[in-house]
């Protein structure tokens, strides 16, 4: 069985989707930690993504793998545990830039189909549903308000010590919100058979508890 989660940037997506899948013992899938393995080695080696031949030469060079150690997802790029570097802010930005790029989305939705195709998956993107699993049983959009998705983010920036500028917080989230609904290459949007979840005023757990009576009714 296959549960497709789609929504913007900051909507809680991947800590909806982890908590769900541990309930319903499925597989999470967390496909924007593929794009952000891709970014993160632009990124390390100064590659120029707009430069078609340059972005191929580099996508030669990468090799993902998504392995699943002690009940969480452990992201390997070309050998290296990259879980943690890659949650980085510069990273997330330049993920959401690559993923506009039709040699990136290629290289990926082999891996993501074939996870699909052999578990049960929980995965979350910005076009599971519509694009990489659309015949999927279950299928999610979930969102909140820009101002709840910076808030969220502020707290979790601050709790790491760091001193963020919610203005600013705000203003990213809403650039990359733009940039992911208008790219011309499977672009965000809900799917026609997605149930609409907004977690604005919905605790984790309340989310999660929708999401997984969702599926048992199935």
């Amino acid at each position: 069985m296959n549960i497709a989660i789609d929504g913007p940037a900051g909507a809680g997506k991947s800590t909806i989707a982890k908590l769900a899948a541990k309930e319903l013992s499925f597989i999470y899938v967390d496909t924007g930690a593929m794009y952000r393995a891709i970014a993160l080695f632009m990124l390390n080696n100064k590659v120029d993504v707009e430069s078609d031949d340059a972005l191929q030469a580099a996508l030669n060079k990468i090799d993902i793998v998504i392995a699943h150690e002690d009940g969480a997802q452990q992201v390997y790029l070309n050998g290296e545990n990259v879980s943690q570097t890659i949650r980085k802010e510069e990273v997330g930005n330049m993920a959401s830039k690559v993923a506009t790029k039709g040699p990136v989305r290629e290289k990926l939705l082999d891996l993501q189909r074939g996870l699909a195709a052999s578990h049960d998956v929980i995965m979350d993107g910005r076009d599971i549903g519509t694009n990489i699993l659309p015949k999927a049983e279950l299928k999610i959009y979930l969102t909140a308000s820009s101002d709840v998705r910076a808030e969220r983010r502020y707290k979790e920036l601050a709790e790491k010590g760091e001193t963020p500028d919610i203005a600013k917080i705000k203003e990213d989230i809403e650039a990359r919100d733009y940039q992911d609904m208008h790219r011309e290459i499977a672009p965000l949007k809900q799917a026609e058979d997605a149930v609409l979840i907004d977690s604005s005023y919905m605790t984790i757990d309340e989310v999660v508890e929708k999401i997984v009576g969702l599926a048992k009714s199935i």
